[in-house]
């Protein structure tokens, strides 16, 4: 006699979901796979292209002006590539590092306060500004275009009214000499010396805004949410992702961002300049694109902006050691622009047909 074993029963969405987990993936596609690949690969071709045609390029010195250069756009590419992963845009992003540094000197030489004392009430500013954004983009369902627009334009113009109103001209006062200065300069505007060769320290906080965003974006369940939001934000909601808090907290970000990067400017020059940063942002937003962000939102690295920042600090410094005419940085700047979209878009379509 014989016995039928019985049919094995279908397995449930848990056990299949199990099984798909314990599947290995080949090293090959979990490179394919990460969005800053073509930003890696053209940068390694940028650097191998200065490096022939400039003989001086592989110093430590121009290394560490190449770095400097980067580090000042990569500050702000960071909080931008992680808005941009939550499928937003902050085209105030530029002016607001002006704001910045504008609130930390005209408080401080006006309140003959101590320089930190401003440092803070511009931290605070910025913060406040930055939360405005994501509040109104969320309360109102404006594109982001359309709000930060209205910010930039609102900004550029207290910027210089104000600035003209307190001081008279269209920079402000020298603070210098007021007490806290040395130690804030210190902290935003020093100069590191390894080995003989000076290092910004603007530098070091772009490499500590680098980790913490690939932290936030890969280790915490707000990484989880950005991705969410920018993939799909009404599903991402119908699932009971915090949409709002999540995108005002992206723009607060970029606030952050843009205080540091405004100290900098501070304490690097003594005066601010009213009328600065206008056009920045569209550096910030390039950067990010050309590291591995979509415009459309949801995919993207926080190391993809560092690298896409590190190719504008080799193309622009490259130029100049190669002695070239620095009128057509903004043609290989568009170059680039396009030769890495088109890259990302090829590393993306091949990541998909191998997984």
């Amino acid at each position: 006699m014989t016995v039928t074993a019985p049919a094995s029963a279908p397995k449930t969405q848990q056990e299949r979901t199990a099984d798909e987990r314990l599947l290995r993936t080949s090293p090959l596609k979990r490179v394919l796979g990460r969005p800053e690949l073509g930003s890696v690969v053209g940068a390694l071709a940028v650097f191998l292209f200065f490096s022939l045609a400039a003989d001086s390029f592989l110093r430590a010195s121009s290394l560490s002006t190449v770095l400097y250069a980067a580090s000042t756009i990569g500050i702000m590419a960071v909080p931008v590539a992680l808005l941009m992963i939550g499928g937003e845009f902050d085209l105030s992003a530029g002016v607001l590092v002006t704001t910045s540094a504008l609130v930390s000197s005209m408080f401080s030489y006006q309140m003959t306060a101590d320089v930190w004392v401003g440092v803070g009430v511009s931290l605070l500013v910025t913060l406040a500004i930055g939360a405005f954004n994501g509040v109104v983009l969320t309360r109102t369902r404006l594109p982001s275009f359309i709000v930060t627009l209205g910010t930039f334009l609102m900004l550029t113009g207290v910027n210089l009214g104000l600035t003209k109103l307190i001081s008279g001209t269209v920079s402000t006062k020298s603070i210098s000499d007021m007490d806290g200065y040395s130690s804030a300069r210190a902290v935003f505007a020093s100069t590191l010396t390894i080995s003989g060769v000076p290092f910004k320290i603007t530098i070091l906080w772009w490499f500590a805004l680098v980790g913490l965003a690939s932290w936030i974006l890969l280790r915490t369940r707000a990484g989880n949410w950005i991705f969410a939001v920018g993939g799909n934000k009404d599903a991402a909601r119908a699932v009971g992702v915090p949409v709002g808090r999540t995108k005002t907290g992206l723009y607060m970000g970029v606030a952050l961002g843009a205080w540091v990067s405004g100290q900098h400017l501070l304490f690097s020059y003594d005066v601010v300049q009213s009328g600065e940063g206008v056009g920045n942002e569209l550096i910030y937003i390039i950067a990010a694109v050309i590291g591995g962000c979509l415009i459309t939102g949801g995919y993207g690295s926080a190391v993809g902006s560092a690298v896409g920042a590190f190719i504008f600090g080799m193309t622009g410094k490259g130029i100049v050691f190669a002695q070239w005419n620095p009128d057509w940085f903004k043609f290989f700047l568009g170059a680039m622009l396009l030769l890495a979209t088109l890259l990302n878009a090829w590393v993306r379509k091949r990541a998909e047909a191998t997984a």
